[in-house]
C-alpha cells in the first residue's frame, strides 16, 4: 500500500517553496520545482521515519502495532 502526501508548492521570487499539509514541520525550500517535489519526498520519508522510532521508544516494550485507516 502506497500512502499519498499533498504537498502546498509557491513560488516566491527566485525560490520554490513547499509543505506538506499532513505532517507538521515538513517544509523545504529549493531553487527549482522539481528540486522541492524531490526534497520534500526526502524530508517527509525522514520524519515518518524519525516519528515511527519516536513512537516505538515511548511504547516502551510490550506494544502491538495496529494499522489504522481512515
Amino acid at each position: 500500500m502506497k500512502n499519498e502526501y499533498t504537498a502546498v508548492v509557491k513560488q516566491e521570487d527566485d525560490w520554490w517553496v513547499g509543505w506538506i499539509e499532513e505532517v507538521p514541520g515538513v517544509n523545504c525550500q529549493e531553487k527549482t520545482y522539481e528540486e522541492l517535489k524531490e526534497t520534500l519526498k526526502i524530508t517527509l520519508k525522514e520524519a515518518l521515519e524519525f516519528n515511527r522510532q519516536d513512537a516505538l521508544t515511548a511504547a516502551g516494550s510490550g506494544y502491538k502495532e495496529e494499522k489504522i485507516a481512515i
